[in-house]
């Protein structure tokens, strides 16, 4: 990450700080100096951390499906840091099912986060930079924006929306000939962090992915794209596979990505009731970098073997 060392002293947003990416991200950003605006529900969770990083972080309560809300976090971080140099648009949540199995309200939801929460957060940001003439914006899409996965519908629609907009917000740029305002979005494969938890669920079991990776590879991806963001960084062997795969044998792609996670969910995940998880509530006893999957996965296979 050589282009790492270039974050010192910008003012950074991140929304979904609380945990997972956000909260890597964040705490990384703020070691190699950056000032850091962190925004989530969980407010209080946000100061606790906020005070564990220093005077160089600000902490935000808000909600991304509220566009008021995100104004407020980039006027705070103007008032207290005099400018934003880059914007992380990280906030996002699934729900898991077949898609006639979720309540019409968890859709709603999912697309009001993890697309509406991007699309507001990109109108705050470029606002901010167009009128600057400068600026980063950082998308968290997801390789479900190439791979659409089954049980995880609207989730995989919304993400498919955040890259589209992501190349959208490129070319209206360069059109308009803002060449010192860059947009760029990090492509995660299933990854460990709490999004598993936090997701609704309506599978009727524990949800489940082979090949899990360690949220570290996307922390990493995040605060390299704060200063040389592409248009879709597929992250990490996995990722890049993925997306390679799709490209060259989308049907075939899609219909193994379905039977692996059906399976996997279906078939080798314990019972669970069903849960809208933390949709349209903050919860409590999730605010980790890892999500602690892998290690449930293991005792699950211990378990049933």
């Amino acid at each position: 990450m050589a282009a790492t060392k270039d974050v010192a002293g910008k003012t950074i947003v991140i929304t979904g700080a609380s945990s997972g990416f956000g909260r890597g991200a964040a705490i990384e950003l703020s070691r190699l100096g950056a000032n850091v605006v962190l925004a989530a529900r969980r407010g209080d969770v946000l100061e606790e951390l906020a005070a564990e990083l220093g005077d160089n972080t600000l902490a935000v309560t808000a909600d991304v499906a509220s566009h008021s809300d995100l104004q407020r976090v980039a006027d705070a971080a103007v008032q207290r840091f005099g400018h934003v140099d880059v914007w992380v648009n990280n906030a996002g949540i699934g729900a898991m099912g077949f898609f006639w199995d979720i309540p019409i309200e968890d859709h709603a939801r999912v697309i009001d986060v993890t697309l509406k929460g991007v699309v507001n957060g990109a109108h705050v940001a470029l606002k901010l930079f167009t009128g600057q003439g400068r600026g980063t914006l950082v998308n968290t899409a997801s390789i479900d924006s190439e791979v659409p996965l089954a049980l995880q519908n609207t989730y995989a629609a919304a993400k498919a929306g955040v890259l589209s907009l992501t190349r959208s917000l490129r070319e209206e740029l360069r059109v308009a000939e803002f060449d010192e305002i860059q947009v760029g979005a990090v492509l995660p494969w299933a990854i460990d962090t709490p999004w598993w938890s936090h997701a609704a669920n309506y599978t009727g079991h524990n949800p489940r992915m082979v090949a899990v990776d360690g949220p570290e590879i996307v922390v990493d991806a995040i605060v390299e794209s704060c200063v040389n963001p592409k248009e879709a960084l597929a992250v990490g062997p996995k990722g890049k596979g993925g997306k390679i795969s799709h490209m060259l044998f989308p049907n075939l792609t899609e219909r193994v990505s379905a039977d692996i996670i059906s399976r996997e969910t279906l078939e080798k995940g314990l019972r669970a009731p069903a849960t809208s998880g933390a949709l349209h509530a903050p919860m409590a006893g999730t605010t980790t970098i890892d999500g602690g999957v892998r290690e449930r996965m293991k005792r699950e296979d211990e378990v049933r073997d």
